[in-house]
């Protein structure tokens, strides 16, 4: 069994970044409780991100949770299946989901992470595997090619899933999601 966890990577969520008020207090609260259920064998723990800030909240919220090994793979490179126990994926969806998001609103927005969204929540790693990199890089959504391997590592694979966390609060979309995934092929 793998354990796997979709957080966001928002500056806000770094201590050194945060305001005097957070926005991000509901997507905080769920991306460390979502990195506490990862950590609670203190297996070691991959974290995957597409870029460095990426990386950097993956091991920020681990730095709370958990005390076992933690390796960092940046994209392009892919971690191995084998004896991957845990998995910390670092991704967000489209930067274009209104007039004050980072992209400004893009129509299309909404749909592409809604679908981004239902892979998520349902564990459909082909979903994720097929996700559109063009279009994702059209609308900003920087956390398309991790979730694409996310996809590909476990395509064909059991997934049991749950979504915890699902807003765009800056106009980007988040999500923390939990996956237990079956080392064996459907």
């Amino acid at each position: 069994m793998t354990r796997v966890v979709v957080v966001p990577s928002p500056p806000g969520l770094l201590p050194e970044l945060a305001g005097l008020e957070d926005p991000l207090a509901e997507a905080r609260a769920a991306a460390l409780d979502a990195c506490r259920w990862l950590a609670a064998e203190q297996a070691p723990v991959v974290v995957l991100g597409a870029d460095d800030l990426a990386l950097r909240v993956g091991r920020h919220l681990l730095s709370t949770t958990h005390t076992g090994p933690v390796d960092a793979v940046r994209l392009p490179d892919v971690p191995s299946l084998d004896h991957l126990d845990a998995l910390l994926v670092v991704a967000d969806g489209s930067a274009r989901r209104g007039e004050k998001a980072p992209g400004h609103l893009d129509e299309r927005a909404a749909a592409y992470d809604e679908g981004i969204g239902r892979a998520l929540a349902s564990g459909d790693a082909a979903a994720l595997a097929a996700l559109d990199a063009d279009l994702g890089a059209e609308l900003l959504a920087a956390g398309v090619p991790a979730l694409s391997v996310m996809g590909s590592l476990f395509e064909g694979r059991s997934v049991a899933a749950e979504t915890t966390y699902a807003d765009d609060p800056f106009g980007v979309a988040y999500w923390v999601t939990r996956w237990t995934v079956t080392r064996e092929v459907a």
